[in-house]
């Protein structure tokens, strides 16, 4: 093809030979170049003299280390072997300027008349594609590699706030990072009202819980200078990166010699040290270490565990703050709940069970006290609402009965009358419910129930062979409703005899109400499970009630009036009342309101006195 005297055929291929856009060589049957076209050469910056006749193979064919290829593992020899076409994108040869260019590539047998006269090999500069291929693979990869960092702190954060145990979820948190993060972990926090402390409180070690246990425990109080890592940490709340040469550079204070002690006994050629803190305290440090051959942390990753750390200083922050408003709200809700009063023979007990336990108050309650003419009252009642606001209103609502029903020896109607126009015209508490009943009878009974009820579910009698029925009488329209609206709405008076050895249970709507279930079918529940606790002791009954029914979507106050036996407390009665064991929702050192000593006589109102 080099001679001279073509035919124009001839010089048409020579033509498309030299322009086809692509570098071209032809070999001989044993690999021998023979042409060479210009984009051959401009790619291998070589000049076609210095490549014809040499073995292309070893002249150009290397790996991508620039090392030499073995004959028997070039692809391209092995179509002049075979006699069939192929193609690939792996190989790399080597340029004029000793440089690497990687090639894709085609070659085909020549023939002519059957007979194989060589091959024809094609090729293009790779580089282009390749770097764009392996940007792409670069970019998938830390992709990847983001997406499980991101995983790991969704899983963390939903970690965080799924107990309110401080202990419980350090410990899950040090789990989780072992071994994603880390061979081991643990958890060092400054001890809470005793100045500088520090106490290990959180430590994993993989399939060995003994050792991690025995990591716990109080450490050195802080020094005053921040020389060891831990100190570094805790005063500037910035990671710090730690590798074996910082270890063993480490200052001789205590709790510098504890952290290389743990490393000692845990191994480690790094690790990470990260703050737990908020913007209002430094709460302690979190310990990440690799052993082994894992790599050392990379910048990327001493940012996640510093994410992570400052996220389980957040939530420690929340528990802290939860536990405080649940001490406070536990001591105002046990504050305006009644210590019950006992009563010659007569035994009631209560329940109250909040909606939320981070409120653990709301507008349920339940009230016992004895009235001016000797008679024991009881209440049960709920003001709209969940929160503080609501428990505020019960406390007006609760106070404003107490002090009509001692005012004047009135019907229950009555009292209820005169607390709905209080409640209209002195407060702004917003709508009721509410039971108000006299228990009224001689000691040694017949003892008998005389209430009014104000749109609350009704009271529930259990007899002491099992039989239940609810008192359905004495309804009348919710409080805060008749007088605000003018409409002239009354509450009837209700009055039935409660036989001997019976129980009388008040009770709020959270009880039998709920989302999964219609009201019928939570007071049938109720009566169903009453009645097979029937015979049990009235603080039993009630308990046991809370754990068959389990309430959990609202507020839930319960109040409970066990009847003596016939004759029990009668002038001939000789046995003294039985002995209780009482418990008690309300503050333990509080008495309970109006109680009697067990000699003083009950007055007897069967018959109405006003």
């Amino acid at each position: 093809m080099s001679g001279t005297g073509w035919p124009l055929e001839a010089d048409l291929l020579r033509a498309v030979f030299d322009n086809l856009g692509a570098g071209t060589f032809v070999v001989d049957t044993t690999g021998r170049a023979t042409v060479a076209n210009p984009y051959a050469q401009r790619i291998l910056d070589r000049p076609e003299e210095r490549m014809l006749g040499r073995d292309l193979h070893a002249l150009l064919h290397r790996r991508s280390d620039g090392s030499g290829m073995p004959r028997e593992e070039c692809p391209v020899l092995a179509v002049l072997d075979t006699g069939r076409p192929a193609e690939g994108s792996d190989e790399f040869y080597l340029r004029g300027d000793g440089t690497l260019v990687p090639v894709i590539w085609a070659a085909t047998p020549l023939r002519r008349e059957g007979r194989l006269y060589g091959a024809v090999i094609v090729f293009r500069n790779f580089k282009a594609h390749r770097d764009a291929a392996e940007q792409t693979a670069a970019h998938l990869a830390a992709l990847e590699e983001l997406t499980a960092r991101l995983s790991m702190v969704a899983e963390v954060s939903a970690l965080l706030i799924a107990t309110l145990d401080s202990g419980e979820m350090l410990d899950r948190l040090v789990r989780l990072l072992v071994p994603e993060l880390g061979d081991w972990a643990v958890v060092d926090l400054v001890t809470a009202g005793q100045g500088e402390e520090m106490r290990r409180v959180a430590a994993h070690i993989p399939e060995d819980r003994d050792a991690a246990d025995s990591l716990k425990g109080p450490l050195s109080p802080l020094p005053p200078t921040p020389h060891a890592a831990l100190v570094r940490v805790l005063r500037r709340t910035q990671p710090v990166l730690l590798d074996a040469r910082d270890l063993a550079g480490e200052s001789d204070e205590p709790l510098a010699r504890a952290q290389r002690q743990l490393f000692d006994r845990l191994g480690g050629h790094s690790a990470v040290v990260v703050p737990l803190y908020t913007r209002r305290q430094v709460l302690g440090v979190l310990t990440v270490a690799r052993t082994g051959r894992q790599p050392a942390y990379t910048d990327a990753e001493v940012l996640v565990l510093g994410d992570i750390a400052r996220r389980a200083g957040l939530a420690m922050e929340n528990i802290q703050l939860f536990e405080r408003q649940r001490h406070v709200a536990e001591t105002m809700q046990r504050q305006l709940l009644t210590p019950l009063p006992q009563v010659d023979h007569l035994r009631m007990a209560a329940r109250y069970q909040p909606a939320q336990q981070v409120a653990e108050i709301g507008g349920d309650w339940y009230d016992a006290f004895l009235l001016g003419d000797g008679v024991m009252a009881m209440v049960i009642g709920d003001v709209v609402g969940h929160d503080l606001r609501a428990a505020a209103h019960m406390a007006e609502v609760r106070n404003m009965l107490r002090a009509l029903a001692w005012d004047r020896q009135e019907p229950p109607s009555l009292i209820m009358r005169r607390l709905d126009e209080a409640m209209t015209n002195t407060s702004d508490a917003p709508m009721a419910t509410a039971v108000f009943a006299r228990v009224e009878g001689p000691e040694g009974g017949p003892w008998h129930l005389h209430w009014v009820n104000a749109g609350h579910p009704p009271p529930l009698l259990v007899t002491a062979d099992g039989r239940t029925r609810y008192l359905e009488g004495g309804h009348g329209p919710l409080l805060g409703m008749s007088a605000t609206l003018h409409m002239g709405l009354e509450w009837p008076d209700a009055r039935e005899e409660i036989p001997a050895r019976s129980t009388l249970l008040f009770y709020t709507d959270g009880l039998v109400e709920s989302r999964d279930h219609p009201i019928d079918t939570g007071l049938d529940n109720l009566r169903r499970h009453a009645a097979e606790l029937a015979r049990h002791d009235v603080e039993d009954f009630l308990d046991e009630l809370l754990v068959r029914i389990d309430p959990g979507g609202d507020d839930v106050a319960l109040l409970a009036l066990r009847i003596p036996p016939e004759g029990a407390g009668a002038d001939d009665d000789t046995e003294p009342p039985p002995t209780q064991h009482a418990h008690s929702p309300a503050t333990a050192d509080r008495g309970a309101p109006g109680s009697r000593a067990e000699d003083t006589p009950v007055r007897d109102t069967s018959e109405p006195t006003w």
